[in-house]
């Protein structure tokens, strides 16, 4: 692991840094310079000759690496990227509890929990840091991106491993609320239990039929909206679209999937039909005083596509 970057977060975002090889003979004759290895081991990603021009590369002190400097083995260089242009994802990020430890808010639909792929500054985690001046903020679990409702994150690295473990350990409660068809036919409450499996590479889980069942949902039916309806979804088990794909099992696919029961193609900047799928309640012991934790999403179903694009705190 590096040492601390000398290099404050920007946009939210930690410096990125390199690090030259260890020692060896051949190397000073390989990269003269640290400009030569910087070329190397960096010319497809950024603009090295403009970033040494402008001082963007910084050794261990935060002094600008110079394009002529000799190569030094095992010498740490920090930098910020160029981040590409993003569209501002909608809605407000409500912070529903703040304190020492955590941070608790309410996500709006299409916003992805940490950067990944075309969205970077357009990420809860990366527009909370800056918003709360909290650079170590960290989520202690994830939300698919078009799902909307409550994260926990925990505010300094050192609070972290005690909270993430009680996610790990399925010791928090939890309570999503859908919008989806009725069916006159179908019995409920129910509790769905089967296996469901993920493929590197594909959009959708699948149920592996005859095995362990390695799932389970209680499904209930709260409030009937004509055609629709609002059902509380308790899962007993955390896998990935769990509750999409036992909706999808029981005739009433979640309103606005753009998976289930059929990939539709969307663009990632088309936010206008929301998946009517909220985690709305959770509730656990707090791992550090014993104290008894609940929190409910200020959110109410069926979801906006016109929500304001304000965060709020």
């Amino acid at each position: 692991m590096p040492p601390r970057s000398p290099l404050p977060p920007r946009h939210g975002l930690d410096a990125a840094w390199v690090r030259t090889p260890d020692a060896d003979p051949s190397h000073a004759s390989r990269w003269p310079t640290m400009g030569d290895w910087l070329q190397d081991r960096l010319s497809e990603r950024v603009d090295v000759t403009g970033f040494l021009a402008a001082g963007r590369f910084v050794d261990e002190a935060g002094v600008p690496v110079l394009a002529g400097a000799p190569y030094r083995s095992c010498a740490f260089v920090w930098f910020h990227r160029d981040l590409a242009e993003e569209v501002v994802v909608p809605g407000a990020i409500h912070v529903i509890h703040q304190d020492e430890r955590i941070v608790v808010v309410d996500k709006p639909a299409f916003l992805s929990t940490i950067p990944r792929g075309r969205h970077v500054v357009q990420s809860l985690v990366v527009r909370l840091r800056e918003q709360l001046g909290l650079p170590e903020l960290s989520p202690l679990h994830r939300l698919d991106r078009v799902t909307s409702g409550l994260v926990v994150l925990a505010t300094q690295r050192r609070w972290r491993g005690a909270h993430q473990s009680m996610f790990e350990r399925r010791e928090v409660g939890k309570i999503y609320r859908a919008v989806a068809p009725v069916r006159a036919d179908l019995e409920l409450p129910v509790t769905v239990r089967n296996h469901l499996r993920t493929r590197p590479g594909q959009w959708q889980a699948e149920v592996l039929p005859g095995a362990v069942p390695n799932a389970e949902s209680l499904i209930e039916r709260e409030t009937v909206l004509g055609d629709t309806a609002v059902y509380r979804l308790t899962p007993r088990t955390g896998r990935t679209h769990q509750l999409r794909m036992h909706m999808l099992g029981l005739g009433i696919p979640i309103s606005g999937d753009p998976l289930y029961p059929v990939v539709r193609d969307v663009t990632v900047d088309d936010f206008s039909t929301p998946l009517q799928l909220l985690a709305s309640e959770m509730w656990f012991t707090d791992p550090v005083d014993g104290s008894e934790r609940h929190f409910e999403s200020v959110r109410r179903l069926p979801l906006r596509s016109d929500e304001p694009a304000v965060s709020e705190g």
